[in-house]
């Protein structure tokens, strides 16, 4: 199926029904009186999250969603029935928002949320309401309120708990393939990877976690080059980003410092927030490189890049590194977790 992140699409909840001005005509009730319903509520407009679906493709083709009218209200106290209901279901982690605003209605971070994108009509009132005891045979009734109307912008920001980033043919695709069961497409030329991938990291039985890998970015990204910055949006949900990089580049022209610099770079121009996002230094490639010089090459390249964070030397072909590269983003989670439900329940015990 083909990989869709953002679609533009148009809601129109459903009119309510008109109240209804009748009166009563049975044989054996001479005085009668007012006997007109209520109209029906207009339909409204759902967005429910499903855990089920990956891709917004389905609303880049059906971008008209109308729900119906309700029923108008009739005599003999008939009430007029209120229009279905339309759910739309999307991908966890699509964001909603108003296209003319830039306003966010939703976001669609857990399974089965739902929320109302456009809220039916209420349906008129019957002349039977206006009744009184000095209003008898009321002639008044009111229309039914029209339904929301939006236009709406669909963004989905895939949920993974780490984030590669990289050059392309940094062995982002081959490192996930390493850690986890995706398959991504790997080959020895750039951009292999056009669509974001997941993968769940498993640690042991009852540990994992997921990572997401993206197209690779390179120099000049903000002015559109390669993929630009498309893809970047979904690294803003991860808790900790892998900035991997090849230590052994084939062409002898390409240095891994500077490769490392302008994707450090580019990444500060699209996002402040996701720049400051903790990042660690993965060092690709281990395999090409002479044992011998092999400390000395990733000593000088993470001085050379001043680099504070941590740092590890893996070899995504080979396996080298990854289980200590894994279990260490499995701790760094969970400690992360621990420190945020300390924080939660001191922020509580304040509350309460």
């Amino acid at each position: 199926m083909k990989y869709i992140d953002e679609a533009l699409i148009h809601v129109s909840a459903g009119k309510g029904g008109d109240g209804a001005a009748s009166f009563r005509r049975e044989k054996y009730i001479p005085k009668g009186g007012p006997s007109g319903g209520d109209g029906g509520r207009g339909g409204s407009i759902f967005a429910i999250a499903d855990r089920n679906i990956n891709t917004l493709v389905d609303y880049r083709f059906a971008r008209e969603h109308r729900a119906k009218k309700g029923e108008n209200g009739r005599g003999s106290d008939c009430y007029g029935k209120s229009a279905d209901d339309i759910v739309l279901r999307m991908p966890v982690g699509t964001v909603i928002t108003n296209a003319d605003t830039g306003e966010v209605i939703a976001d669609l971070a857990e399974h089965e949320q739902k929320v109302v994108l456009a809220k039916g009509g209420g349906g008129g009132l019957g002349n039977l309401h206006f009744k009184s005891s000095t209003n008898r045979t009321p002639r008044q009734f009111t229309p039914g309120e029209p339904g929301e109307e939006f236009a709406l912008r669909l963004e989905l920001k895939v949920l993974a708990d780490v984030g590669l980033l990289g050059m392309p043919n940094a062995g982002k695709s081959t490192l996930i393939r390493a850690v986890s069961a995706a398959r991504p497409k790997v080959a020895d030329y750039p951009f292999t990877t056009m669509h974001p991938n997941l993968g769940v990291v498993r640690v042991d039985q009852n540990r994992s976690f997921v990572m997401a890998d993206i197209p690779g970015l390179i120099e000049g990204a903000a002015e559109g080059a390669g993929l630009g910055h498309r893809f970047l949006k979904h690294l803003a949900r991860t808790r900790l980003l892998l900035h991997v990089v090849d230590i052994a580049p084939l062409d002898e022209n390409v240095d891994p410092v500077h490769e490392a610099k302008a994707i450090i770079k580019e990444l500060r121009k699209y996002d402040e927030t996701l720049y400051r996002k903790p990042r660690w230094l993965v060092l690709n490639k281990a395999d090409l490189l002479n044992a011998q010089d092999r400390d000395k090459i990733c000593k000088k390249l993470v001085r050379d890049l001043r680099w504070k964070g941590r740092s590890f030397l893996v070899s995504a072909v080979t396996g080298a590194g990854c289980r200590e590269l894994t279990y260490a983003i499995m701790e760094y989670l969970e400690q992360e977790s621990r420190a945020a439900d300390e924080i939660a329940a001191v922020a509580d015990m304040h509350a309460s």
